[in-house]
């Protein structure tokens, strides 16, 4: 097995990311096949490509609890619904709280209660072994999940939530942008034409929302796994006696990932709640949170582009298991497929990338550090020689600065 070089980070890829990116181009390839043969619509594509998003976008949250801190978090979905239903009750027409504020507002308080309940919960646990905190999560997830579908007056109970805005309802320009846009009939093979209609270039809204929450919670996690604060948590999950040893508080630091994570979690809910215009109890479903952490241990822990690729591979085997009933030649109804195809997704990782497809070694390194040559430049004079010259030239004259090389 050739050895991990930081030098070679700026000039060649990996054969596990050439691998990837070939993977990759072939699946876009086969969609734009399918798009161009009408056998998959525009908005429908555009509609998935948000749900691997959010999924995307959970995935960073908990590999910013457990990849980064090794923080077990079990309520994945419990952050999620949080941000879902913050967002629905602030923002539907039949709300049984509020209603009719604008979906920045609603944006707003989703993040503040699930950062307020993300403290509530680390305040007791974090101070504690990791198993407390996978206990008072995993109870967490369950709570708020029969919370919500029981208490009618406050959330409509199993109902759910109707009537909820698309996020720029009410914007200049964008807010009609779907109305406005004219319907395009595009044919590229004959008998199949492409419509683009108005709920396309709503999808399209959708998908350039995803893509800017996407973007800034990837710099955001990019910029502090490099930084100080994420080495000390990568220390803290390696050996947290080793940590508290050179003086850090852990705990300060835990609850920081902790906070961080669960708040991308509830932007991932936000923007679910105005894709699917609708939120009921049944999104918060524990499969929810298993999925994600297959995704992360897919990705690699601690990789954000891990995260990201575990995301859309998770929602590619959820939502194409649905097309093997199209085949009338397969004997195996393609839904229930699905978690046996994840299944065995981890064991092949577990067995053969234990890592992960994309670990974070090129994500821990500053691009500066590898611009320029290729080796380290040798000091051209020594350690003390410096020091004197520094210091207004008040060294020994038998320093020796040219013999410490």
């Amino acid at each position: 097995m050739s050895r991990f070089d930081p030098r070679t980070l700026g000039d060649e890829l990996t054969f596990t990311e050439v691998l990837v990116s070939v993977v990759l181009g072939f699946v876009a390839l086969a969609l734009l096949l399918s798009l161009a043969a009408g056998r998959l619509g525009p908005s429908y594509f555009l509609f998935l490509f948000g749900l691997a998003g959010m999924y995307a976008l959970l995935s960073l949250g908990l590999n910013a609890q457990w990849g980064f801190g090794g923080l077990i978090n079990f309520s994945v979905a419990a952050f999620f619904g949080i941000g879902a239903y913050g967002a629905a009750l602030m923002t539907a027409g039949n709300s049984p709280i509020a209603g009719g504020f604008s979906p920045l507002i609603g944006l707003i308080v989703a993040l503040l209660v699930a950062a307020i309940v993300a403290v509530a919960i680390g305040v007791p646990t974090l101070r504690l072994r990791a198993d407390y905190l996978a206990i008072a999560t995993l109870g967490l997830a369950e709570v708020i999940r029969l919370f919500l579908r029981n208490e009618r007056q406050w959330t409509n109970g199993s109902a759910g939530i109707r009537g909820i805005p698309s996020f720029f309802e009410g914007w200049p320009l964008l807010g009609t942008f779907p109305q406005t846009m004219p319907t395009l009939e595009i044919v590229i093979v004959v008998g199949s034409p492409i419509t683009l209609g108005t709920q396309f270039w709503r999808q399209l809204l959708n998908v350039s929302l995803l893509l800017a929450f996407l973007g800034g919670a990837f710099f955001v996690l990019r910029r502090a796994q490099q930084s100080p604060w994420g080495r000390v948590l990568r220390t803290i999950r390696s050996d947290e006696d080793l940590a508290k040893a050179l003086g850090k508080n852990t705990f300060a630091f835990k609850m920081q990932a902790f906070v961080l994570g669960s708040v991308i979690m509830a932007l991932a809910g936000v923007f679910y709640a105005h894709l699917n215009l609708f939120v009921n109890p049944g999104d918060l479903d524990p499969i929810t949170t298993f999925y994600v952490w297959v995704a992360v241990i897919l990705g690699g822990s601690g990789s954000n582009r891990g995260a990201l690729l575990g995301g859309f591979v998770v929602v590619a085997i959820r939502e194409g298991s649905r097309f093997l009933n199209d085949f009338a030649w397969f004997p195996i109804d393609g839904a229930p497929l699905r978690l046996l195809l994840i299944g065995l997704l981890i064991v092949l990782v577990m067995r053969f990338r234990p890592q992960g497809v994309l670990p974070p070694q090129r994500e821990l390194i500053w691009p500066s550090a590898i611009e320029g040559s290729s080796t380290p430049e040798r000091p051209t004079s020594g350690v003390r020689e410096r020091k004197g010259g520094s210091g207004g030239g008040g060294g020994n004259g038998n320093d020796g600065g040219d013999n410490d090389e």
